[in-house]
């Protein structure tokens, strides 16, 4: 006769019940496309983001702009990483330790102007305190910790995935505190679901070109885009090793991905270019697509800030010393455990030369309007950074 009814039951999968995530570091371009990207790929998943008062204008405006039904599973969390309890008052903090499934832990200062207070505060104090929620939160899934290739520092070679401390010194002070936070998240990984994700250098959007900011290698970007057609321009050292870049969309489309996948739970990832390019190649390929001189003749990177104020390329100077150096930095990340989880899907890491014309466009679109705008304001054309950034939480 029939079947047994409870065998045909015990056959069907329950379906998990739907994330509870908290994003911390709003404002910032990286939490922004991060929160579309989830409510994108699971249209169950709920959204909590850590914002500071200061930017309650921007967080409304961002939610503003997102589809009604994804609207409705976003809601802001008025606090600060770098507070007790993340800044939210007692009931508060206990209600999203008991709910969160998910912690995407975004928040950091990478600005490298900024005081090595307060970087060691945000980002080695706030990681503490986004630790100490997870140990809080019952249901807790995954806490996905964004840190960054470049906690080898000075290291060359081969950088595998599973390698962190290897006696390495630092240039700045945000590879060092990216480095000690990511060392106290890879401890607490022996009682916590952790995830840690390290990203090259983020550009802009593959397909589009968007970017917030043109910081890193933005500063050489720009200068080829807006010089005369008949002048080549010299790059800071010889630019043999390979610059580390990744398009916006590949890193936030890979930690979606890997945020759900449960063997990737305890591992590190490299989200980085399994073949970037040398960064010779990268800014002859920015020349071309941009129609300009190739770059030509090399300045030694000790020597590149005092040169680089020559009349015409002082605007180059503001680059960090820490980017300079990367044109003599022969760092190879290596990817294989990324590749291996994301092997099957979608999700890669297109080559540069396949958008470098995208990044092109938008810098070129974004140069031209202020342009426009230097005959009535005092504006600097080559100022795209500001003054030292808001700090998101």
């Amino acid at each position: 006769m029939g079947g047994d009814s409870r065998a045909g039951q015990s056959m069907k999968k329950e379906r998990p019940a739907p994330d509870v995530s908290l994003v911390t570091g709003f404002p910032a371009f990286t939490a922004r496309r991060l929160v579309r990207r989830l409510l994108e790929t699971d249209t169950r998943e709920t959204i909590r983001m850590l914002a500071q008062r200061k930017f309650h204008a921007k967080a409304d405006q961002f939610l503003a702009g997102l589809p009604v039904q994804q609207r409705k599973r976003v809601s802001v969390l008025e606090g600060d990483v770098v507070d007790m309890d993340l800044g939210l008052a007692g009931g508060e903090y206990k209600a999203l330790a008991a709910e969160i499934t998910a912690i995407h832990h975004t928040a950091a200062i990478y600005y490298l102007g900024a005081k090595r207070e307060l970087v060691e505060r945000v980002n080695v104090d706030g990681t503490r305190a986004i630790l100490e929620l997870a140990g809080d939160a019952g249901k807790l899934r995954r806490l996905i910790h964004w840190s960054s290739a470049q906690v080898s520092g000075a290291r060359s070679g081969v950088i595998l995935e599973e390698e962190l401390d290897c006696g390495q010194r630092f240039r700045n002070v945000y590879e060092e505190t990216k480095f000690r936070a990511e060392r106290m998240v890879r401890e607490a990984a022996r009682r916590l679901p952790i995830t840690v994700l390290r990203p090259g250098v983020i550009v802009g959007d593959s397909q589009t070109g968007e970017i917030d900011k043109f910081d890193g290698p933005y500063y050489l970007l720009v200068l080829i885009v807006s010089s005369p057609l008949d002048v080549h321009l010299p790059l800071p050292g010889r630019g043999s090793a390979p610059l580390n870049l990744v398009p916006i969309d590949f890193v936030v489309d890979a930690a979606a991905m890997l945020s759900r996948d449960p063997r990737a739970a305890g591992g590190t990832y490299h989200l980085t270019d399994p073949c970037p390019f040398a960064a010779r190649t990268i800014y002859e390929l920015v020349a071309q697509r941009a129609e300009r001189k190739a770059p030509r003749g090399i300045i030694p990177t000790g020597l590149a800030r005092a040169l680089l104020k020559a009349p015409g390329l002082e605007r180059l100077a503001r680059a960090p010393l820490a980017f300079l150096e990367a044109f003599n930095h022969l760092a190879l990340y290596n990817s294989r455990h990324t590749m291996a989880l994301l092997d099957g899907t979608s999700v890669r890491c297109p080559p540069f030369d396949t958008y470098v014309g995208n990044l092109v466009r938008y810098v070129r679109e974004v140069h031209a309007q202020k342009k426009q705008r230097i005959e009535d304001e005092t504006i600097d054309p080559f100022d795209y950074s500001g003054s030292e950034p808001e700090r998101p939480t």
